[in-house]
């Protein structure tokens, strides 16, 4: 108790400083943890509801938040870590802020984004009573070695969840974790309807595979499934155990739907007879995109998308949903470490939907690799830019008065990202998410 209170003390005066310097989000959970390594466990374990922990490859900082505001909509109190930084460090340092000296949190329910492989360092510490786990696909290899390797982890993450798993039953990967799960612990499912298996082939393109034999035969034909009925461009329902829906999304496209399906699942489970469709309709048709994924910034006056891309399978959904409409486009894109160092997945995007269009400048510590890839793919670039503020500036003053939109990645974003909250006014978020 001494200890986690000294630990957390020296994180909330290492948090202080950092916001008056204007630093990054999880320093303060670095000091916290150092000082006690079981902080985290200290504080969650008495949760009476439990802890349920977002992973996958994609989408979990939107997933996430979905989740957190069907459960408020509900009446219960939430611990998360809003930032999207999904390292442990990252989940204490957003704890810093509500949790006082003795360590325990006034929450019912911990709603967690964690990065694949920190998820089982935090399920070392405290396993997580619930897991939703989202997708596989091909992305920072230089981190994770390989696909497989990804699907290891989030199997591993199962075997530890004590109460609940939801799965995806539209991703191979994910569908046969099913057979890791421990005795006793419920499995559910979320997946899209297959009256819309025409609307697939953007995510099939994108790394997502139909199920194996054995994963879909584990499919209940019951309540314990939500599934994904597209109506048109942005209305859908989730269908169950009760319809959710019709429902139009502040976030656009088809993975914002297939996450807010997700984060429906997972709410059925840990709610049971307390969820309401009608509550979670209602939330879910209210919640804003994260920042970066979707998110649109009012430039005086006019709208600018700013888009996340990390690998083949975000591109290409992105591009689905933005590619082809007439729009200023800025494509950002760097190689550091929480971008992942190999940017040879660029290749595997087709970018041919720019082409009618173009793209305005290309920047980032690879720009020039950028244009040379939408050469390839016959889509013209205006000039390239490296330096990221050089080429907001520019694209800001030469593009004024026109819609816009920019396509980043991880750490190009969050420094556009910065930049633009600071010219407009925006809420500032954490800066060390992966």
């Amino acid at each position: 108790m001494i200890r986690s209170s000294v630990a957390i003390a020296a994180g909330k005066l290492a948090r202080g400083l950092s916001r008056l310097r204007g630093g990054g989000s999880a320093l303060p959970g670095l000091v916290t943890e150092t000082l006690d390594p079981q902080v985290l466990a200290h504080a969650l374990s008495g949760l009476p509801g439990g802890i349920v922990v977002v992973s996958g490859t994609n989408g979990k900082t939107t997933t996430t938040k979905m989740v957190v505001a069907l459960l408020r909509a509900h009446g219960q109190r939430v611990f998360t870590n809003p930032t999207g930084s999904n390292f442990t460090r990252g989940v204490i340092s957003a704890m810093l802020a509500e949790v006082p000296l003795n360590g325990r949190l006034d929450a019912d329910w911990a709603v967690l984004e964690l990065d694949e492989a920190h998820a089982l360092h935090f399920a070392a510490t405290v396993a997580p009573t619930h897991a939703l786990l989202l997708n596989v696909a091909r992305d920072q290899l230089d981190r994770f070695a390989e696909i497989d390797q990804t699907a290891q982890l989030l199997t591993q993450l199962a075997e530890q969840t004590t109460l609940g798993v939801v799965l995806n039953v539209d991703d191979s990967f994910i569908a046969r974790i099913r057979r890791r799960v421990a005795d006793g612990v419920q499995v559910n499912w979320f997946g899209v309807d297959p009256s819309c298996a025409d609307r697939l082939p953007e995510l099939q393109e994108a790394d997502v595979r139909a199920p194996e034999a054995d994963g879909a035969a584990a499919l209940p034909d019951s309540a314990d499934t939500s599934l994904l009925l597209v109506h048109d461009e942005r209305s859908f329902t989730v269908t169950g155990s009760a319809d959710v829906g019709p429902l139009t999304l502040q976030q656009r496209g088809l993975a914002a739907m297939i996450n807010a399906t997700a984060a429906t699942a997972i709410a059925r489970l840990v709610l049971a007879d307390d969820f309401d469709p009608a509550v979670a309709a209602s939330a879910l048709a209210t919640v804003t995109p994260p920042f970066g994924r979707g998110e649109v910034i009012d430039v005086d006056g006019h709208p600018l998308e700013l888009v996340l891309v990390k690998n083949p399978a975000g591109f290409t959904v992105a591009l689905g949903t933005y590619g082809s409409e007439p729009v200023d486009t800025l494509i950002a894109i760097n190689d550091n470490y929480a971008d992942g160092r190999d940017v040879s997945w660029l290749y595997d995007v087709s970018f041919e939907s720019l082409a009618e269009h173009g793209v305005a400048l290309t920047s980032g510590v690879r720009a020039f690799d950028m244009a040379l890839r939408l050469q390839y793919d016959g889509v013209p670039v205006g000039d390239v830019e490296p330096d990221l503020d050089a080429a907001l500036d520019r694209f800001l003053t030469e593009h004024s008065g026109r819609p816009t939109r920019i396509f980043c990645t991880y750490t190009a974003m969050m420094h556009l990202r910065r930049r633009l909250a600071a010219r407009y006014g925006l809420a500032r978020f954490g800066e060390d998410a992966a």
